[in-house]
């Protein structure tokens, strides 16, 4: 994904040949951070900030998704006044195969 016009709602995020692994691996190292991208791979659709389960103030989720976006690990755009988020499987596929899948169902728990 480009980045955002000058003066455009939506925030920038790195074009996806721009992503580096080491970047992506740093954002999904944080607990928080890792829960916003489980809730969104679960999710059917795009999710407003504010609908996350998050065990953090605002202020502090803004800083993960913020990290997030900057890793390109989300898109973030606007419907009205709330801020959506999307999770960039395609853009994460295509530059890192098999990476997300990994990492999703290592999260996963175990069962027996």
């Amino acid at each position: 994904m480009p980045r955002a016009a000058a003066g455009s709602r939506i925030p920038p995020s790195p074009a996806s040949q721009d992503l580096t692994c080491q970047t992506v691996l740093e954002a999904l190292i944080d607990p928080v951070r890792r829960s916003i991208v489980r809730q969104l791979e679960a999710a059917d659709h795009d999710i407003r900030c504010g609908d996350f389960d998050l065990p953090v103030a605002r202020s502090t989720a803004t800083h993960h998704f913020n990290a997030l976006r900057d890793a390109g690990i989300i898109h973030q755009h606007y419907v009205g006044t709330s801020r959506m988020n999307t999770l960039r499987h395609k853009d994460l596929k295509q530059r890192f195969p098999g990476l997300l899948t990994a990492y999703l169902d290592a999260e996963r728990p175990i069962t027996s």
